[in-house]
């Protein structure tokens, strides 16, 4: 395939090229989107500190973030052979592992059940059996309810199918405590209602991506004044939602002043992303991007004021 602003005589030296050792690595690690692990570990690990009132035992935290990341990539793994085919065609996909034919779907398929298996192993043993559940439970929802049934069909597939990374909540603190409670709930509900802001976010700067290949995303099917309304009316209620962790969880003052300052900056982001969309679907001059840094940067400060407070309240 020939890209624009390739010539065919690059592209074909390109495919034509022996992958080396580290290509492959490198291309089975790709397929388990390290950087989606990143921003799933961190709504874990921060509330196993906060479930442990302070700093939990390490052992259970290697154990948790292990099987967990093996969780988070083997759903990834079969998100990317399922999307073989659309990935292929967008710009901001194109250059995964499966599109440039340097690992085989069979081989991916593979690799994301020998992932799976090992990360309900390790937290079934070494954590315990309810937090494996959940486990299974995320990666079969974002395999079969958002990649398979939601993503192609309708504009709220990430409305819905964010479910799947709202669980991490649930596994840190359930790896703590052995069970589930209303404030990891309270935790997990942030996540949901933060989802649709930061991806639609993305997908606005994609669209084009979006429309190409049939993915109804909320900025293909509406106007980017439309997304910007929405992803504001979303932003209002998760800064509303995280602010409930003080009274549901009785923390000290410190997260409470955290979760309000850091949802104040992200609220103003939201709103001059909004103002940005009136009379314009000019992506230079709407800057999604922008709100999308924005609401990573959010979420990461806010879960590090979750490990933090008990911690300066003790």
């Amino acid at each position: 395939m020939t890209y624009v602003g390739q010539s065919a005589s690059a592209a074909q030296q390109e495919e034509a090229a022996p992958a080396t050792f580290k290509d492959v690595v490198a291309a089975y690690v790709g397929l388990t989107k390290p950087r989606v692990i990143e921003l799933l570990l961190l709504t874990t690990v921060p509330v196993m500190f906060f479930a442990a009132r302070g700093i939990p035992p390490l052992g259970l935290v290697v154990a948790t973030v292990i099987g967990g990341t093996f969780s988070a990539g083997s759903a990834s793994v079969f998100n990317c052979v399922y999307d073989r085919d659309i990935d292929e065609q967008m710009r901001r996909t194109r250059r995964r592992a499966l599109p440039r034919h340097i690992v085989s779907p069979r081989s991916a398929l593979v690799f994301g059940f020998v992932l799976g298996i090992l990360s309900t192993v390790i937290l079934a043993v070494w954590v315990n059996p309810l937090s494996a559940l959940l486990s299974v439970g995320a990666n079969a929802f974002y395999v079969f309810g958002y990649t398979m049934l939601l993503k192609r069909r309708t504009t709220q597939n990430i409305v819905w199918g964010g479910l799947a990374g709202c669980f991490p909540a649930l596994i840190g603190w359930t790896a703590v405590t052995g069970a589930l409670s209303w404030v990891p709930v309270v935790l997990f509900m942030v996540v949901f209602f933060w989802t649709p802001p930061h991806t639609w976010a993305l997908a606005l700067r994609y669209r084009e991506d979006y429309a190409n290949v049939d993915v109804p995303m909320l900025p293909v099917v509406a106007p980017a004044r439309e997304v910007g309304r929405q992803i504001v009316l979303y932003s209002w209620v998760m800064v509303a939602t995280s602010l409930l962790l003080w009274p549901v969880a009785g923390t000290g003052l410190f997260y409470p002043i955290a979760a309000a300052v850091l949802g104040a900056g992200f609220l103003v982001e939201a709103h001059r992303m909004w103002g940005r969309t009136k009379g314009t679907e000019s992506l230079t001059a709407i800057q999604p991007m922008r709100l999308f840094h924005s609401s990573n940067l959010y979420l990461s400060l806010l879960f590090v004021a979750v490990a933090l407070d008990p911690l300066l309240t003790r």
